[in-house]
């Protein structure tokens, strides 16, 4: 069997495709399924099965398309309830795509319906383990307590995974080619390794889940420090649960207007625009959630920032731009929630005023000063001694305990999500002053 990894930088997703003896198989599929297709091209193979290990919080799977557009079967655990056609795919079953087996281990832990699936051919062992065994962790177990068919409480589930690390893998041998559904910078784990990929004996010697403790100790590590959940990871869950809509059909399915300067003022505005142009001129309302490269966590921070089924409006900065950034919102099942997208007229009223950073060293006093970063990150230590904390995903609900008679200025860890909760702020403060600290703040630490 071939084995070829797909990375989304962005969400820091893997997926898979294995190909043997002509037949393809597809593991975790991102939204948009054209580069599978594209590579089963390359390979003259045919895509026959598509394997689900669990349904996904934290981007839209194309599962349901790739059945639609090749006949593919789609391979999930009973568990799931899944609304789509399917077969199961739990303890005990197995499928031949080409001269590759693959059969299913239940894996709960991150998730009740979570499953490994683990491909064998000629001595070969390789294992899709999902969002249940990372590189140097294991998935969190805090996601579905409000989402999906089957709902369970965070100790629960930490207990089944502490369960599934020590008696699961226990059959498969040292050797086996670990492969996991994401890696660092993530937020469905808290400390995985940059490495793409792993054997189970060098997870076996260095994972931490796999170190002799007790179960209170494995329940007491794997539920501290964990990041927080975007507002949109119960609405993924649930929309992987039935199937999304076709993503190119879906995408275009969106109207574009051009040289806009004036626009429903009801609905909020998503900008993802470069900072310095956003400030130079942007439409009220607006929101800077910033998408330049795949280093900007463009759709993390629109799915933390605008809840489900949010109504919208897209600004991009040129219609090159159009493409990709729906692409993007799409990963996340959000672009039927756009109004338009929008390119700006030259002629803006609303501009973000440019912090006096030689004022702001020498007079801190005279600024409210509020922190956006995580949890985690305050408690290692603040910035600003003096400093509101408010994270970012909590911004709009939670400003109400920020001052608003002096000027606000916002920081973050490095820049881009002050971009964001400056013109949060910027919206909700209509008479304060509003200062985005920006890449300055590197200046404070």
């Amino acid at each position: 069997m071939t084995i070829k990894q797909f990375k989304d930088a962005p969400l820091a997703h893997y997926s898979y495709a294995i190909v043997s003896n002509g037949k393809m198989a597809v593991v975790d599929p991102a939204r948009n399924p054209m580069p599978y297709y594209k590579y089963a091209e390359e390979q003259n193979a045919k895509i026959v099965a598509v394997f689900e290990t669990h349904p996904h919080a934290d981007f839209v799977s194309s599962h349901v398309q790739i059945h639609k557009e090749t006949g593919a079967k789609i391979y999930v655990s009973k568990l799931v309830g899944a609304e789509y056609e399917y077969e199961g795919f739990d303890d005990g079953n197995s499928v031949e795509v080409g001269k590759t087996t693959f059969r299913a281990i239940n894996t709960p832990g991150h998730s009740p319906d979570s499953i490994t699936v683990v491909a064998e051919d000629e001595g070969k062992t390789a294992m899709f383990t999902g969002d249940t065994l990372f590189i140097g962790d294991v998935g969190r177990p805090d996601l579905r307590e409000k989402a999906g068919n089957m709902k369970a409480k965070r100790v629960e589930l930490a207990k089944d995974m502490y369960n599934t690390i020590r008696t699961k893998f226990n059959d498969l041998p040292d050797d086996a080619l670990v492969y996991p559904a994401h890696g660092a910078g993530s937020l469905c784990g808290k400390n995985m390794s940059d490495a793409a990929s792993s054997t189970l004996g060098n997870e076996r010697k260095g994972n931490w889940a796999f170190k002799e403790q007790t179960e209170e100790e494995f329940v007491e590590e794997i539920l501290k420090d964990q990041p927080f959940i975007p507002s949109y990871f119960g609405f993924d869950v649930d929309l992987n649960k039935i199937g999304a809509a076709h993503v190119q059909t879906s995408k275009w399915d969106t109207p574009v207007q051009l040289y806009t300067s004036k626009v429903n003022a009801k609905l909020i505005v998503v900008d993802t625009r470069d900072e310095k142009v956003f400030k130079a001129g942007h439409l009220p309302n607006s929101f800077n959630i910033m998408a330049r490269s795949e280093n900007d966590k463009y759709e993390t921070w629109l799915g933390a920032i605008v809840q489900p089924e949010e109504a919208f409006y897209l600004v991009i900065n040129s219609v090159d731009d159009l493409e990709e950034i729906l692409e993007r919102t799409a990963k996340i099942g959000y672009e039927k929630q756009i109004k338009a997208v929008l390119t700006l007229s030259k002629d803006l009223s609303e501009k973000t005023e440019k912090l006096d950073l030689k004022d702001f060293k020498n007079n801190p006093e005279n600024y409210t000063i509020v922190d956006i970063r995580n949890k985690s990150e305050v408690a290692e230590g603040k910035i600003f001694k003096d400093a509101i904390t408010v994270p970012l995903n909590e911004l709009r609900d939670d400003h109400n305990d920020i001052p608003s008679h002096r000027p606000v200025v916002v920081h973050c860890a490095g820049g881009y999500r002050s971009a964001a909760g400056s013109s949060i702020l910027n919206n909700i403060f209509e008479h304060t002053a509003v200062y985005d600290l920006s890449d300055e703040v590197n200046d404070f630490k």
